[in-house]
């Protein structure tokens, strides 16, 4: 039988930044005796006449509005759908809609079960995965990116779930408190398969889990003398003896959530802790002296945040040569605390605002306390032009507050061109066109 897997776009349209998604090498590898074939919008054109006997579907909540109506598509030729991914599992009901089955949680389990009934000529409405299931099998099927333009970067997984609950996040709602890593042997064995000379990405919501489970890592990492990538939490700055541990390891470059210069807006959101590591400037210098670049993160619109809050931001991220940074207006996504505050408390612009047909990408979602919606949309969006402006690249990537490092240089640049490029195409494009 045939199965067909589709990652959707924000609409019909490819991305520069495209990189292979996890899911649907773990969904492949765990389909046996299906003949699988995998289509990523954001990198291929999905055609109007493919007709295998199931098509899978990853949605997530930005790409809802294009993944169903490509799914009522392969439903109008015979088709039977099933969805699975963050969006779907928060509003299964609504997934339903589009879809003859859906997928709650994680695949492991749930997924072989579906397929087994599919093939018997069954199948149940809804199929919940275990989001605490060991990962003592994860596998991991690679083949079907191939001939894909995807960013030259190779991601792998160490461990599933956030030690933190912010407001704004639905990554706890998913999976609770439970943290899970992989087993060791298993993942340096998968890295080891890997292109020596690729950037290895880990996509884990934080690497910084359990400590133990940390250094661990960081000891099997050190002797494979690979470049790596990583989102953690800014407590990875309280300990120098660690900072220096992450650095022998490889790492290069690091996500870190700062999300507000504001302590009232950190506070809110969950992400007081954020101070304990000291100030923000600390940690940037502590990073970037360990020759370690920074991707930083802010969200805007929360109860104290103003027009100015956006301004000091970005003299922050300049100021501190950030390499990279993503300014957003605060978006409640079902699942977050942040979604079920702002219906309850009648503030949300459009409620399903990711089917509504008026809504643009970078758009506020809702009306702030301390700006006027559309203050929100156009501050974050004047900020993301001008850090991402041909003479602030330039100033960032030559000026840099340490040594030279062609890499990080070769890096920085490639990055900011990239996401120069989508900030462009995506900002005040409807989602599903």
């Amino acid at each position: 039988m045939k199965l067909t897997l589709i990652r959707p776009n924000l609409g019909d349209y490819r991305s520069s930044d495209a990189m292979p998604p996890l899911a649907m090498g773990i969904l492949a590898a765990r389909a046996r005796d299906f003949d699988v074939t995998f289509y990523d919008e954001k990198a291929e054109v999905v055609p109007v006449n493919d007709q295998p006997d199931l098509a899978a579907f990853s949605i997530e909540t930005f790409t809802a509005r294009r993944g169903y109506a490509i799914a009522d598509g392969y439903r109008a030729r015979g088709v039977p759908v099933v969805m699975g991914g963050y969006h779907p599992s928060f509003l299964p009901e609504e997934a339903l809609e589009h879809a003859e089955a859906v997928v709650v949680g994680d695949a492991e389990g749930s997924w072989e079960r579906l397929l087994e009934d599919f093939a018997a000529g069954r199948m149940e409405r809804i199929y919940s995965g275990g989001n605490d299931a060991p990962l003592h099998d994860y596998r991991l099927d690679r083949s079907i990116y191939r001939g894909k333009h995807y960013a030259p970067v190779e991601l792998v997984q160490y461990g599933r779930g956030c030690r933190f609950a912010c407001d704004f996040c639905s990554i706890h709602s998913f999976y609770g408190t439970t943290l899970r890593a992989r087993p060791l042997d298993g993942l340096v064995a998968e890295i080891e398969t890997l292109p020596a000379n690729r950037l290895l990405f880990f996509v884990d919501d934080n690497l910084l889990g359990r400590r133990s489970e940390f250094l661990a890592l960081l000891d099997e990492l050190t002797p494979l003398k690979r470049r790596w990538s990583c989102q953690m939490s800014i407590d990875v700055a309280r300990d120098e003896a660690v900072l220096d541990r992450v650095a022998r390891a490889g790492c290069r470059f690091v996500l870190i959530g700062f999300e507000s210069l504001n302590e009232a807006s950190l506070a809110q959101m969950g992400k007081a802790w954020n101070s304990v590591s000291g100030s923000y400037e600390r940690v940037v210098r502590a990073l970037h002296s360990r020759n370690i670049g920074i991707y930083g993160t802010f969200v805007f619109g929360y109860d104290a945040d103003t027009k100015d809050s956006i301004a000091r931001t970005l003299d922050f991220a300049l100021e501190s040569r950030l390499e990279i940074a993503n300014f957003n207006p605060l978006t409640p996504t079902p699942g977050s605390a942040l979604y079920d505050r702002l219906l309850a408390e009648g503030r949300l612009l459009s409620p399903k605002w990711w089917l509504d047909p008026n809504y643009r990408y970078g758009d506020a979602i809702f009306e702030p306390r301390g700006m006027r919606p559309h203050e929100l949309t156009d501050g974050v969006f004047e900020a993301r032009r001008r850090f991402y402006s041909w003479r602030s690249i330039g100033s960032r990537v030559l000026n840099a507050d340490t040594a030279f490092s062609p890499f990080r240089a070769g890096l920085t640049t490639i990055a900011n061109v990239i996401s120069r490029r989508e900030i462009y195409k995506k900002q005040f494009r409807q989602l599903g066109l």
